[in-house]
């Protein structure tokens, strides 16, 4: 006999490029039924695609009551504003990295969050790529032995204009490249080595004529003084994607995340007893990217099983608490 799942009504707030994923990747276990985006004519369209209503007011898509799951996909300056009202109106929501510009914005969302029942995930969805899974299924393993330290690249190819994108203005954005791909980075390094103690960084405006950084440098310790060194950048000039975790016995090489920043390939050199020239396994995904799907299909299982997320809002804080002390040690004003 087939076990029957319940059925999540959700909203979407913030109609744009992430939005609609978020919606193609509900499954069978999430049924869009409003949309809500500065833009009406985006939410109209996501709406018309799933027989979804539109609101004019994202207040009041919160407030429908067939919504259960609200999912907030728009600009960093109305993450946490979002995500407190869906939660003090008994929502659960998915809210997306980095859930708010700075942490004195997210600690009101914490505080409802704490006195709710209601489920918040934060959209660190670079766990969910397959080299990612894998990854973690490797180090889980043990066959790494004790992770030492991790090296990461992740940057944006360059596209006229991109000065004068929504990223480029520090109200909206809350600051560059080190709050836009750099929670990526920095998140998938605590998921594998653990919470950091000490971090210091340079975040500097090189080539975009904007306010905002446009190249982030870290490195961040662990107490055991597991080190992780990471770059993102938007003078990276071809999309790229790139993370290796060195353990004592091996390491993994991953890169790519499909389209165009490449096939997503992950590579386990396995150190020999007499060392030398070690062996190596390799994996290619060069499928579509599922890892929406499987975020989503995890979330509501959350939701379902009683379980607390993952990537939630304690995550989110330990990001954003790195990002604003390496902008401060920079010496930029964010603008939140």
């Amino acid at each position: 006999m087939t076990e029957s799942r319940q059925v999540f009504g959700v909203g979407i707030i913030g109609c744009g490029l992430i939005g609609k994923k978020r919606a193609k990747a509900l499954g069978q276990v999430g049924k869009l039924l409003a949309c809500a985006d500065l833009d009406v004519s985006r939410a109209e369209s996501l709406a018309n695609s799933y027989g979804a209503r539109v609101f004019h007011d994202w207040r009041e898509l919160v407030l429908y009551p067939g919504v259960e799951v609200v999912i907030v996909a728009t600009l960093h300056d109305s993450l946490a504003e979002i995500t407190c009202v869906a939660i003090e109106a008994g929502k659960h929501v998915l809210v997306e990295k980095p859930a708010a510009r700075t942490v004195a914005e997210l600690m009101p969302v914490m505080a409802a969050a704490a006195k709710s029942d209601v489920k918040i995930h934060v959209g660190f969805n670079h766990r969910y790529h397959r080299s990612l899974r894998k990854a973690r299924e490797i180090v889980d393993s043990g066959v790494l032995g004790e992770l030492m330290f991790i090296r990461a690249r992740y940057g944006h190819g360059g596209r006229v204009g991109y000065d004068k994108e929504w990223r480029a203005v520090p109200k909206l954005s809350g600051g560059g490249e080190l709050i836009d791909q750099g929670p990526h980075l920095i998140d998938l390094s605590r998921w594998f080595l653990g919470d950091f103690t000490e971090a210091h960084g340079f975040a500097h405006t090189y080539y975009w004529d904007m306010p905002v950084d446009d190249n982030g440098f870290m490195m961040l310790k662990t107490d055991q003084k597991q080190t992780a060194f990471l770059h993102v950048s938007c003078t990276e000039w071809k999309n790229m994607f790139s993370l290796e975790i060195y353990g004592k016995f091996g390491k993994l090489d991953l890169s790519g995340l499909g389209g165009s920043y490449g096939v997503e390939k992950i590579i386990w050199y396995k150190m020999l007893p007499e060392m030398g020239p070690p062996e190596t396994v390799s994996w290619e995904f060069p499928m579509e990217d599922d890892s929406w799907a499987v975020e989503l299909a995890e979330f509501f299982d959350d939701i379902r099983l009683d379980r607390q997320p993952r990537a939630g809002l304690y995550e989110a804080q330990a990001v954003l608490t790195i990002v604003e002390s390496i902008y401060k040690e920079s010496g930029y004003d964010n603008g939140a």
